[in-house]
């Protein structure tokens, strides 16, 4: 089983880096190759073309350490995003615009989740799940926006300092604080026909919020300020210390059927917010967690999804998910802009940028088939959207400054 499972991951990471090599070159994230990779390991395409060496590779009884590795994953990673995330800082108009993009790129989104909820429901929810905490979930999940993935492409097109890409990171930070604490709210609720009941989960979430605040954090300011040198770099024993945090939170969040990524995330928002120190924390913990582990959380989402879901009247579904998810954080994200005073070109570029879903739908996607609000065939249609959602953004960025430039050309010309 362990020569398997090495296998395993030498061939999860060979494709990855394959896809991300060849995806480089059409101006994609590396992050788009590893998710494609994850979806050509799956049954949809390796499983189709190859089944019995898919089969042999990836037998069902080998899947449990994998998972093992990617939950891990999941919580290193969203332990980084919490700690990273900041409240939205800037002039107040900047404030005031952020706030009306991140309101109606969420709110459209949500409400259109909810509305396409009733006719996805009687074919995709798991049986015995009851309807809301199904539509819940859907309406989540339209409203995601990818932060580390936004943050990657505006670095990679120089645009990080620009007003549409300071406007799409200070949105982007108020959806995910939105969408964490609206997902757990989903999870107390879908939490109730697993067993604990809702009145558990969210006492439990509770405490767990209240621990993090009032004793971790007061405490890890403690530790940090007597165990980091000069630069604000943590010893040893401070970044053992921190795992410690981390774990046991990710722990008790699974205990109370919650996901472990909320506790990660919970326990990385309360840490002190000091530049210096997250530097440090991403330099010790992001090579193995997004080097080595999120590869095998896209290739175990691979493996999750099914052919099914494209059969019969499911194409007809992936179109309506599609059409709802763009149209959602699209029109939302560009009128919100629009109505701050923006011009067009930088407001479809802020709808734009918010669009892209990347990683951070798929921690939620994993999420909810763990968590049994969604299934397989719907799983796999949403993984669909978020690539494609993803994908999309970089060329609709070059599309709207080529429109502008050559407005700008066209109108020069006329002048003289």
């Amino acid at each position: 089983m362990t020569t398997l499972l090495l296998l395993q991951l030498a061939v999860i990471l060979i494709a990855a880096r394959a896809c991300g090599w060849v995806l480089k070159y059409f101006g994609q994230p590396p992050v788009i190759g590893e998710m494609t990779a994850g979806l050509l390991l799956g049954p949809v395409v390796f499983g189709a073309m190859l089944p019995d060496m898919h089969a042999a590779l990836f037998p069902a009884a080998s899947l449990p350490p994998l998972s093992a590795l990617a939950t891990v994953g999941l919580v290193l990673f969203m332990f980084i995003i919490g700690a990273e995330l900041r409240s939205v800082e800037g002039t107040r108009s900047q404030v005031r615009a952020a706030s009306l993009v991140g309101v109606l790129g969420i709110s459209l989104p949500l409400a259109l989740g909810l509305a396409i909820s009733p006719w996805l429901y009687p074919r995709f929810a798991p049986e015995g799940l009851g309807f809301w905490p199904f539509a819940l979930f859907i309406a989540a999940a339209m409203s995601v926006t990818a932060f580390p993935v936004l943050a990657r492409i505006l670095k990679d097109r120089n645009l990080t300092q620009t007003r549409a890409g300071r406007l799409a990171l200070s949105a982007a930070i108020i959806d995910d604080g939105f969408v964490w604490i609206f997902l757990a709210l989903v999870l107390t609720i879908g939490g109730a026909h697993r067993g604990p009941g809702v009145g558990m989960v969210a006492a439990g979430a509770v405490a767990l919020v209240a621990v993090a605040f009032l004793v971790l954090k007061p405490l890890y300011a403690w530790i940090l300020k007597r165990g980091c040198d000069a630069d604000g770099a943590p010893t040893r024993g401070t970044l053992i210390a921190i795992l410690i945090g981390l774990v046991c939170c990710a722990a008790f969040a699974e205990a109370i059927s919650l996901h472990a990524v909320f506790g990660a995330f919970v326990f990385g928002v309360c840490l002190p917010r000091d530049n210096r120190l997250l530097h440090h924390l991403a330099k010790a913990f992001e090579p193995v967690s997004m080097l080595l582990l999120m590869p095998i959380v896209f290739a175990l989402a691979g493996l999750n999804t099914t052919s099914e879901a494209f059969v019969g009247a499911g194409l007809g579904a992936f179109g309506l998910i599609l059409l709802v998810a763009i149209a959602g954080k699209m029109i939302g994200g560009t009128l919100g802009a629009r109505l701050s005073g923006y011009d067009w070109r930088d407001s479809l570029s802020v709808g734009s940028l918010i669009n892209a879903r990347g990683l951070m739908e798929l921690v939620v996607l994993k999420i909810g088939l763990d968590a049994g609000l969604i299934g397989q065939e719907l799983f796999t249609l949403m993984f669909g959207m978020t690539l494609v959602t993803t994908v999309m953004t970089s060329p609709l960025l070059s599309l709207w400054n080529r429109r502008t430039t050559d407005a700008d050309a066209l109108e020069h010309k006329r002048a003289h």
